[in-house]
Order: C-alpha cells, then sequence, then structure tokens
C-alpha cells in the first residue's frame, strides 16, 4: 500500500519515543511519532511523577508521626484534596497532553495520534479516528511502546471494578479499606500511601517476600516496616476468586477470604507483540519483549527502547536507550553501546530502597566468586542522630576475583540518594581497595558505605 514517505515513524510516545523523535527532528530527519494515548506515556501521567507527589504528602504523614520523640507534639489532620488537586493540576494537566504534544512538534515531529502497526518491511499503518494512515520510514522504525498493567487470570476479576495504578492515581477520596494485589515497587508504593492516609490496607504476595527482586534483607526490612504500620503484609499467597457487590471479596488460594472496599491489581506488566505487528520485520510475536543489539537494533531497519526490551520498566532506561538508537540512527561516529551492568532501581518507600547491578543470588548465579558486607544504618552515626525512622542498611556485592562491587543495595532514609555512589562506583568498575581509600563525609547517610567497605575487607570470601 503506497504511503507517506518519512525518514523514521517512532511509534510510542513515552519519554523515550518521545526524546529520541525530538532528537532526530532536530537533526534535520522528517519524523512521525504515534501514540493512541498521552505523548509522554506512563511515567508523567500515571507513574513516577504523580505517585511521586503522593509519596512525597505521605513522608510528610510520615515524619509528622516522629514528632513526639523528636521535637514535642504535633496534631495532623489527613486531607487527600492537595494531593489530588497537584496531581490534577500540576503533574498532569488533567490527563491532557496538550503541552507533550506541543514540544514534540516544536522540535520538528509530526505528531499522529492512533494506534499504529507494521504492515511491512518499515511500513506503518496508524489507525486513526478516521481512517487509517501509512507511512514509509526510509531510515526505520523505533519502537517505544511501553507495557500496560498485566492483569492475572483470577476467577470473577474481569467482571470487577478493579483499579490498576492508572486508577490509583486519580481517585479523589481515598478508600475505607484496601487489598492489594503484588509485593512489587508498584503495589508496596501505593499500599503505604494509601495506608498512612487511613486506608486499611492488606498486599497479597504470590512469592514469599516483598520486592523480591531486591536482596531479601529488603523485603524483611519493608514487611518490618508494613506490620509497624499496621498494613497487613500476606506472603506466599495468590488470589483465587474475585467478586464484587458494593464491596470486594478476594478468596485466597488457601480458603482465606478478604474483604475491602476497593482492590488494586499491582501484578506486574505486560505487552503484546502481536498487535504491533513485528512479524511483518521478522520477529517472533509470541516473545514476551523484543531484544535489540547494544545499539538498539533489533532487526534491519527497526530499532526498540524502553520497557518492551525488558531491561527494565524505568524512564531513566528508555531515555539512556533512546540516545543510544538516535546516535545509532544518525550514524554518528564512535557511537555510544549499551551497558547494563549498573542499572539503578529505586523504590520509594519508607524506607526507601535503592539497588544497582546484581543481588548476591544473581551474582552466584553467574558463577562469580562472591563476597558481601551488610552494615545497618541505624549504627552509624547519621542514623544515631537521626533516631527514630532510622531503619535501613547498605548490602555490598563484590566480584572478589576482580575486586570490584557488581552489585549493591542501599535502604533507608533517602536510600536512593546514597545509591548514586554505588551506582558509580560499580558502573566505573572503581577498586573496594580504592573506595576504601575514599573521604566519606561525617555525618551523613553516605558514609556508612565506609562501614560496609571496611566489614567486606575483613570478610572471608564465601562459595
Amino acid at each position: 500500500m503506497p504511503g507517506t514517505e518519512v525518514d523514521v515513524v517512532v511509534v510510542g510516545m513515552g519519554p523515550g519515543g518521545e526524546d529520541i523523535g525530538a532528537r532526530l527532528a532536530r537533526a534535520g530527519l522528517s519524523v512521525v511519532g504515534v501514540d493512541a494515548r498521552l505523548v509522554g506515556g506512563e511515567c508523567p501521567y500515571y507513574a513516577c511523577v504523580p505517585t511521586k507527589m503522593m509519596i512525597r504528602a505521605t513522608d510528610a504523614l510520615g515524619e509528622a508521626r516522629r514528632v513526639e520523640t523528636l521535637a514535642g507534639s504535633a496534631t495532623v489532620h489527613r486531607d487527600w484534596s492537595p494531593v489530588a488537586r497537584r496531581i490534577r493540576e500540576e503533574a498532569t494537566d488533567n490527563w491532557d497532553d496538550t503541552v507533550a504534544v506541543d514540544r514534540f512538534t516544536g522540535a520538528g515531529g509530526t505528531f499522529v495520534r492512533g494506534r499504529a502497526k507494521i504492515t511491512g518491511d518499515r511500513e506503518v499503518t496508524v489507525s486513526t479516528s478516521d481512517g487509517y494512515r501509512v507511512f514509509q520510514a526510509g531510515r526505520g522504525v523505533v519502537l517505544n511502546t511501553g507495557t500496560d498493567p498485566a492483569v492475572p487470570p483470577i476467577d470473577g476479576l474481569a467482571e470487577t471494578p478493579y483499579w490498576t495504578n492508572r486508577d490509583a492515581v486519580a481517585v479523589d477520596e481515598v478508600p475505607g479499606s484496601l487489598v492489594v494485589l503484588g509485593g512489587g515497587p508498584v503495589g508496596c508504593e501505593l499500599a503505604q500511601v494509601f495506608s498512612r492516609f487511613g486506608a486499611a490496607v492488606t498486599v497479597v504476595q504470590r512469592p514469599e517476600r516483598l520486592v523480591p527482586v531486591d536482596e531479601p534483607e529488603a523485603g524483611d526490612l519493608l514487611a518490618e516496616a508494613f506490620a509497624a504500620e499496621g498494613i497487613t503484609v500476606r506472603t506466599g499467597l495468590s488470589a483465587a476468586r474475585v467478586h464484587y457487590d458494593s464491596q470486594f471479596s478476594v478468596k485466597l488460594d488457601n480458603g482465606e477470604t478478604l474483604t475491602a472496599d476497593r482492590l488494586l491489581v499491582a501484578a506486574g506488566r505486560k505487552t503484546d507483540l502481536a498487535a504491533l505487528g513485528v512479524g511483518a520485520m521478522g520477529l517472533d510475536e509470541s516473545a514476551r519483549g523484543v531484544e535489540t543489539d547494544e545499539r538498539m537494533r533489533a532487526a534491519d531497519g527497526l530499532w526498540a527502547i524502553g520497557d518492551i526490551t525488558g531491561r527494565g520498566a524505568f524512564t531513566h532506561v528508555s531515555m539512556y536507550q533512546a540516545r543510544i538508537a538516535a546516535a545509532d540512527i544518525l550514524g554518528e561516529d564512535d557511537p555510544e553501546i549499551a551497558d547494563y551492568r549498573a542499572v539503578p532501581r529505586v523504590t520509594f518507600t519508607d524506607p526507601e530502597i535503592g539497588s544497582v547491578g546484581l543481588s548476591e543470588a544473581k551474582a552466584r548465579e553467574r558463577g562469580l566468586n562472591v563476597r558481601t558486607a551488610i552494615t545497618q544504618v541505624p549504627s552509624s552515626a547519621r542514623g544515631f542522630i537521626h533516631k527514630i525512622g532510622n531503619d535501613g542498611f547498605i548490602k555490598l556485592v563484590e566480584d572478589a576475583d576482580r575486586g570490584v562491587l557488581v552489585g549493591a543495595t542501599s535502604a533507608g532514609p533517602n536510600g536512593g540518594e546514597v545509591l548514586g555512589a554505588l551506582v558509580v562506583a560499580v558502573h566505573a568498575e572503581v577498586p573496594t581497595t580504592l573506595l576504601r581509600q575514599m573521604i566519606y563525609a561525617y555525618p551523613t547517610f553516605h558514609r556508612a558505605i565506609e562501614d560496609a567497605l571496611g566489614r567486606l575487607g575483613a570478610g572471608v570470601t564465601t562459595p
């Protein structure tokens, strides 16, 4: 089918898609960006930005509880309306992407609202509100379609008004009670948010611990914090059936039944490669994601970035990959290649959990000669000063043969910020002997890294 000839079609205008589209357009290429939903993607409208606004308010409530221990007394009246108003007005423009569309077109791109499908080699057909448009991409196609909330096939669930994260960030009122299916970062963050705003919350998690991608110590820490705040955690269990009749009834696979005003499904993410038509360019449409090389190439004339590549559902990964793919498309000399040894991730709970690189278990699976060390934040000078709310730890994972860190976890107050130093250490493969020779500011949370390094140096390599 003949179509409009352009240089590049970007399918999916999340953060990475918008970024690469603007980069290529500013470089002089004719670029068409396509999305059926909001330009900017999940992050500014349903994830990173609005949820962190929720968490900022939640943290204020958490600190208010600690005034009595540290500074006298405080009376707090919880009110969700400032949070909802801020999300609508400051984060999402009431879920209107006009500013984002104008930003992309202002960079020289052309935006088409519709659902895209690859229908031939470098050919994209877009279904719009008034028909179809076909584009022939001379240089190629970039996929940045992201993922959607995964909804497990639980008996009765589809017939109920359950929430995903997209519904949860748009609420005007906090429910009296909430069941959360899933104890990963999204489930844990939202569980704590709604609990601190007055909801009775139960988290149901199929694995045996919370945040199972992180170190076991992180899951244990979070479970203890949740228990102290009155959040019920039920691990090693799944929902077998869901029913709704003014309230949700969730029957677990052990026969137990939970009831709540609302049900939040936070059971991971999914993508649909068949709907994208990637088979037209030689890819397996039954795969869980799109495999790419170190320059983000998925096939001749096809690049993929973001969640769909399976390298972490993070905005910072999508933006990183966008930069690499753009350089490759533009044929830049000595282009950057993708390196995922030091991908950071942060769960913005209280305590905050930041991780980078390999966990101890993953490092051992790879056959590395692993040495680990852990230090508790409360035993550090800053942790002692901080007092209440100081729970946390720093854990280091070293490849003992090379004497470099391959992974680390920073959990506790400002855990994600402390993680920055550890990301540099893992990415740059700074020798642990050199890290021990650094000067660490006193009294800071990050100084606990020095304590952990001291333990690492005095430790014994284990198989």
